[in-house]
């Protein structure tokens, strides 16, 4: 593309043409000159000869247009296959909070909790995990575990969210946390 005449020719005095072409085949001038920008590198960096700045100025209007119409298509493509997966995902995902009757109480409550009981607080009695499972998880002891989700329970039992009858089956049970404790 380097010391091409006819490119140089082309750039000094049908550039302006070449944008307002663009301009009016897009719809907006901020595209048409990427458009202009992509249809001059595609044309001249394939080694075209173009006997003169008429010839080279046609097929870069053609390269202008024939660009737009497949960036339009690729975009409607894009569309369709978007509207498509967004048609089939469900509307709602339920998170976890869903499944145990989570409100803003809870989330209040478990916030309040250090950052360990809080993970091990949820792992066992919210994911239903084990204490070796919660244990590996987190990269932590067993007896950690134990002790972190122990405390954290004692926290909410402080804080009005579960009774003292539901925090002590936290030991071998799955403890149902919601307000009140009910299970």
């Amino acid at each position: 593309m380097k010391d091409d005449p006819v490119l140089e020719d082309l750039l000094e005095h049908r550039y302006a043409s070449l944008v307002g072409y663009a301009t009016l085949v897009s719809g907006a001038r901020q595209d048409a000159e990427d458009l202009v920008h992509d249809a001059i590198v595609t044309v001249f960096s394939k080694r075209r000869r173009f006997t003169s700045l008429e010839h080279a100025h046609a097929y870069v209007l053609r390269a202008i247009a024939s660009r737009h119409v497949d960036a339009r298509r690729s975009w409607a493509r894009r569309a369709s296959r978007e509207e498509r997966a967004t048609s089939l995902a469900p509307r709602f995902t339920p998170g976890p909070e869903d499944s145990v009757g989570m409100d803003d109480a809870v989330v209040t409550a478990l916030a309040a909790l250090s950052p360990r009981e809080r993970a091990c607080v949820v792992m066992r009695h919210l994911a239903d995990q084990s204490v070796a499972d919660t244990a590996h998880a987190l990269g932590i002891s067993e007896g950690a575990v134990k002790r972190y989700t122990s405390d954290g329970l004692a926290a909410l039992v402080a804080s009005g969210l579960l009774t003292e009858a539901a925090a002590q089956e936290a030991g071998t049970e799955q403890v149902d946390v919601r307000i009140g404790g009910a299970r």
